[in-house]
């Protein structure tokens, strides 16, 4: 099964469609926050178009599973038919547990404990827009980075892949991988 990881699109559907063609085809796709608005400490690109992403998203016909970014707001799930305003979503990928949250409320230390109890084998964080894959405790914490609004100089637009317990994080611009993970055996 081949899991799309995405967070922090910021209402930039070229950005959307950028990274789903760099995923190829998806069966799912887990998307860690911060979906329409661009933020007030985000630059407002040209290719911001909330409208048109909500419409994109709308329209997808692949299930999408959405958990609340600090940039989500009850306006903003006025144009979308998925539900985004909850902190976490869970799902179960081919016997993989994953939780979805934004992580601007918890540290990752906070978040492995929660994963930990909850009997989670992956997180899948977003927020901070930079993209890394680490392993606490036995609990795997995924940050596919923004695919719209990289934010350091050196970064790249990223979106993440989970496929056989692997984990990919590709660069949109190029389709290189970024960086890449195994979740470990349980």
């Amino acid at each position: 099964m081949r899991t799309g990881l995405i967070s922090d699109t910021h209402g930039d559907p070229a950005a959307w469609e950028k990274a789903l063609g760099v995923l190829g085809d998806l069966d799912l796709v887990l998307h860690a926050g911060d979906v329409l608005y661009h933020g007030v400490f985000n630059p407002i690109l040209p290719t911001y178009e909330p409208r048109r992403l909500a419409d994109v998203l709308n329209a997808f016909p692949i299930p999408c599973m959405h958990a609340r970014g600090n940039c989500d707001s009850e306006v903003d799930q006025l144009a979308l038919d998925n539900h985004i305003l909850s902190d976490f979503a869970f799902a179960s990928v081919e016997g993989t547990r994953i939780l979805v949250c934004h992580g601007h409320k918890h540290s990752e230390q906070e978040l492995t404990k929660l994963a930990s109890r909850a009997k989670v084998h992956l997180v899948l964080r977003g927020h901070t827009h930079e993209p890394g894959i680490l392993l606490i405790d036995g609990v795997t914490i995924v940050n596919p980075g923004s695919c719209s609004l990289p934010k350091q100089e050196r970064q790249v637009p990223t979106v993440g892949l989970l496929e056989d317990e692997k984990i990919k994080i590709f660069d949109i611009d190029s389709g290189v991988v970024y960086t890449e993970g195994e979740l470990p055996r349980v």
